[in-house]
């Protein structure tokens, strides 16, 4: 009759088996589960909720992006982007809307940096879409907490209506049905903000003839 294993022995004997279960239910068999049931009922947005346009892969409706004008000399770091007046402008971002590098400037209220960009931002912006310095909405001039919002305000979003008419050889009043038909209403109905996604406004706009 064999010698019974030392206790010890069989005690890391069971945790391996253990341990070799769960890794193939809960490593292998569970994301497998999920990922199939995430594929046949929900695919657009385990996919990413990626955006296209004419065949084309151009984004994807949680990230924000920006809509600039292509610069002079591309391979020219310092050359700072400049907005391309076509396009529904985007909220400011403390990075270039790079899911790499997410995050906000943590500039406090009584930074006097994150006084000189609002008023930097707030003359640029007015200047851009032609409007009264006073009546540019708060969220053109600060950055969302993670630099990727693709919202911006109604307001935002009207108050550029005029120059995306203007560019386009658009008519006002059908940017206006555009930017109330991707307006997000405000989560579960009373936290936050009404917003319109910039992403799917300016696939929309590019859709136009």
């Amino acid at each position: 009759m064999s010698k019974p294993l030392p206790t010890i022995v069989r005690n890391h004997l069971t945790a391996l088996r253990m341990l070799l279960v769960m890794t193939v239910i809960l490593g292998i068999a569970y994301p497998l589960l999920v990922t199939g049931l995430s594929q046949v009922a929900f695919a657009g947005k385990a996919n990413g909720s990626i955006v296209s346009s004419e065949g084309k892969e151009v984004g994807s409706s949680l990230i924000g992006q920006n809509f600039n004008l292509p610069k002079k000399n591309p391979d020219d770091a310092d050359e700072a982007a400049q907005p391309d007046p076509k396009w529904f402008q985007p909220r400011p971002a403390a990075y270039p809307y790079d899911p790499k590098s997410s995050g906000a400037s943590n500039l406090g209220p009584n930074s006097e940096d994150l006084v000189k960009a609002v008023e930097e931002r707030r003359a640029a912006v007015a200047a851009f879409d032609g409007v009264d310095p006073a009546s540019v909405p708060a969220d053109a001039l600060t950055t969302s907490g993670s630099s990727l919002d693709p919202h911006i305000s109604v307001a935002y979003a009207e108050q550029q209506v005029t120059r995306v008419a203007r560019e386009r050889n658009l008519s006002a009043e059908t940017l206006k049905g555009l930017v109330a038909q991707y307006t997000d209403g405000r989560p579960l109905g009373f936290l936050g903000q009404a917003g319109v996604n910039v992403v799917l406004l300016n696939k929309a706009v590019s859709e136009q003839k």
